[in-house]
C-alpha cells in the first residue's frame, strides 16, 4: 500500500511503500486494549494505605478480665471489632506494574497504526524540524497539514529545536519511534510519522 508523503507546507513530496505486515490486516482491538491497560496501571501511584490493629493508637491492655464480668471477652481496643479499631486486609502501599509479552507490545502498535490508517487519521511527513524555537511556527505547520485536536508525532531521532516548540501546543506530543506505545496512538485523533519513523517501525515491528 502506498501513502503520499508531504512537506511542512502540505504538498506532495513523494510516496512511500506501507509494509502490509505492520499496516495491513485485520486490527486486533484485544491487544490494544491489552497494551493501554497495563500502560495505565504501571502509572498508578499505589500510595493508598489503611492502619491496621498495630497502627491504630489506643493501649493495648486489656479492657477488663477475661471472664466473670458478664461482658464478651475482649483483648484491648484497638481490634477491629470496636470503633475507631484497626482495619482488617485494608489496601496497602504497592506498585501495579506488571509485564505482558513483547511480541502484545508490538502487536499493539501495530493494531493501533493500522486502526488510524484505515481511519485516515496517519500523515507521512518528510521531516519534523524547526529553524528556531517558536511554538507559532511549529502551529502553522501543523494546521497546514490538517493536524487539529489530539495528535502525536513521532520521529526517528528528535529535532532539538522543534521539540522545544511543541511543548506548549495543547494536546500535541512530539515521541521518538523507539519509544512510542499503542496507547500514544490510540489516544489522539491524528498520528503523523516522518518518513524516517515509518521505516524504522517497519524494522522492528515487520
Amino acid at each position: 500500500m502506498k501513502i503520499d508523503v508531504v512537506n511542512a507546507e502540505n504538498k506532495k513530496v513523494g510516496s512511500v511503500d506501507l509494509n502490509d505486515d505492520v499496516f495491513g490486516g485485520r486490527v486486533k482491538a484485544d491487544l490494544i486494549h491489552e497494551s493501554v491497560v497495563r500502560a495505565n496501571a504501571a502509572e498508578r501511584r499505589g500510595t493508598h494505605m489503611t492502619k491496621n490493629r498495630a497502627l491504630v493508637s489506643g493501649s493495648g491492655k486489656k479492657p477488663w478480665r477475661q471472664k466473670g464480668t458478664g461482658r464478651a471477652r475482649v483483648g484491648e481496643i484497638r481490634n477491629p471489632l470496636w470503633r475507631k479499631g484497626g482495619t482488617v486486609f485494608g489496601p496497602t502501599p504497592r506498585s501495579y506494574e506488571y509485564s505482558i509479552p513483547k511480541k502484545v507490545e508490538k502487536g499493539a502498535l501495530r493494531a493501533a497504526l493500522m486502526q488510524k490508517l484505515q481511519e485516515g487519521s496517519l500523515i507521512v511527513i518528510d521531516a519534523l524540524t524547526a529553524k528556531e524555537v517558536k511554538t507559532k511556527a511549529v502551529v502553522g505547520v501543523l494546521k497546514s497539514i490538517g493536524v487539529t485536536g489530539k495528535a502525536v508525532l513521532v520521529d526517528a531521532t528528535l529535532d532539538e529545536k522543534f521539540a522545544m516548540s511543541v511543548r506548549n501546543v495543547d494536546g500535541v506530543s512530539l515521541v521518538q519511534s523507539n519509544r512510542v506505545t499503542a496507547r500514544d496512538v490510540a489516544n489522539t485523533k491524528q498520528v503523523v510519522l516522518t518518513k524516517a519513523a515509518v521505516e524504522k517501525l517497519e524494522a522492528v515491528l515487520a
